[in-house]
């Protein structure tokens, strides 16, 4: 592989150097509001996101993809996927901008651009009333919510990690991907309660848009908790040094230099987000509540499961991002990704079981490996990308993950059931993900404690992946 350009070292600089910054913002209590503005504000935007994929199991199969029969749910699952496909270029946008005029300015766009989208929603006319156009605009929406969705997690990943002390990333990091599991605890607890005051007939016809006009709070909330937020440390410092040449074009350099390592860290991602999506995905929702399949429990019902189930999600992510500080990152995936095996070994088994009991055991086992290979990701991919392509190279991986991972799993694992009456097909299928990510995960060096500050560009520039001195 070709070397990386060596970087500025900035020893002689007179600015205070990332480090020496992170020290002075965690005296004055930057680290606590950063980490809860990452939390809650990456709560915001995915409880957007769930909330779009629950309805799609529920609803737009009926409301949007009216008379298609059977395969309704499968097209209303599609469009799930689709806002996958526009991940990376919210990510490539926001790498761009994000390493080249900081992490802040990225996360305001991302939430306002998702929120407003998420609203736009829930004033959508349907099939019935407007014919096509209805879900061509659901899926332009969707489209923006990807491309929100794209851009976000980098930034809100960056911004925790690069505010943590040495010895406290993992935990620091896990700040934004607790804010997931939250905003899946919020959805799904406000379509049960929906589910309630608006049962049958009356969710469809209209309940389901309460949820979705309510972004509209959720957006003023998530934009006051972030604006006083001070830039990362990291890239104050490379701000300083821009003069220097610094990552004039940081997708070019990622692309040119370090492609190896985007590919391994997506399948790394992909090995979560596959996996993660059956509940976050809203496929599990769709299965178990659905009155012709199998199960038939009550939607009210599945969604306070998922709700509880995203409460153990949530512990455990926590718990992967303390561990890593402690066992390192790759031993705490490996670890994670053996119980999460498990875990989809048995999932369908204890699902099939027909009850709401059965159905929390297989969602709260499964969050057991799904923390422990969640928590870590932001402080894991963080310390393997040098840092003037850091955020491009975040984003952008996990982007990419999403895809091979998580965009369509709803609709093959819908497709599969439809086509052999089985879920076993899944079962195969979600297994092959995991240990696919868990072989990337062995081929990739622990990097936990490694320095961050654009100081030590060289150092970080030594390749994590075994078999090759720079990537």
């Amino acid at each position: 592989m070709q070397s990386a350009p060596s970087r500025p070292a900035g020893h002689g600089s007179s600015h205070p150097r990332a480090d020496e910054r992170t020290e002075t913002l965690l005296k004055s209590g930057e680290g606590r509001r950063v980490v809860m503005a990452t939390a809650i504000g990456t709560a915001v935007e995915w409880y957007e996101y769930f909330l779009y994929a629950s309805a799609a199991g529920l609803v737009f199969g009926q409301v949007f993809f009216s008379g298609m029969g059977r395969w309704s749910v499968l097209l209303a699952f599609a469009t799930v996927g689709v806002s996958f496909l526009f991940r990376p270029l919210g990510a490539f946008l926001a790498g761009h901008f994000g390493d080249r005029y900081g992490r802040k300015v990225v996360l305001m766009v991302t939430l306002v651009m998702m929120g407003g989208a998420t609203a736009a929603i829930g004033l959508l006319p349907t099939t019935g009333q407007i014919g096509i156009l209805a879900p061509i605009l659901l899926i332009l929406l969707r489209i923006l919510q990807g491309v929100s969705a794209g851009g976000e997690w980098g930034g809100a990943a960056l911004m925790a990690v690069e505010h943590a002390p040495l010895r406290k990333r993992g935990l620091f990091g896990s700040a934004p991907q607790v804010g997931v599991p939250l905003g899946l605890i919020l959805a799904s607890a406000v379509l049960a309660l929906m589910g309630l005051i608006a049962p049958g007939d009356a969710f469809v016809e209209w309940g389901w848009r309460i949820p979705f006009l309510l972004s509209v709070v959720l957006i003023f909330i998530g934009y006051y908790i972030r604006r006083n937020l001070e830039e990362s440390p990291v890239f104050q410092e490379i701000e300083e040094n821009q003069k220097q040449d610094y990552a004039k074009s940081p997708i070019t350099d990622l692309f040119r230099h370090h492609w190896v390592l985007v590919l391994l860290i997506a399948v790394v991602a992909a090995g979560n987000s596959g996996v993660g999506y059956m509940m976050a995905g809203g496929y599990i929702q769709s299965y178990a509540s659905n009155p012709s399949g199998p199960i038939g429990l009550p939607a009210s019902h599945v969604f306070g499961v998922v709700t509880a189930a995203g409460a153990t999600w949530l512990a455990f992510t926590i718990v992967g991002g303390w561990l890593s500080d402690r066992i390192g990152r790759r031993t705490t995936y490996l670890v994670g990704w053996a119980l999460q095996l498990l875990g989809v070994l048995t999932l369908f088994p204890l699902v099939n079981l027909g009850t709401a009991m059965s159905l929390f055991a297989g969602l709260g086992f499964l969050t057991i490996g799904l923390g422990l290979t969640y928590g870590p990701s932001p402080s894991y991919f963080a310390e393997v990308f040098p840092a003037s392509i850091r955020f491009s190279g975040l984003s952008i991986s996990y982007a990419l993950g999403s895809i091979i991972g998580g965009a369509f799993a709803p609709t093959i694992a819908e497709f599969m059931v439809e086509t052999t009456g089985s879920t076993g097909g899944v079962t195969i299928y979600l297994s092959v993900v995991t240990l696919v990510a868990c072989g990337a995960t062995l081929v990739l060096r622990d990097r936990s404690r490694i320095p961050l500050g654009p100081e030590h560009e060289d150092a970080q520039s030594v390749s994590p992946v075994r078999g090759l001195r720079r990537v």
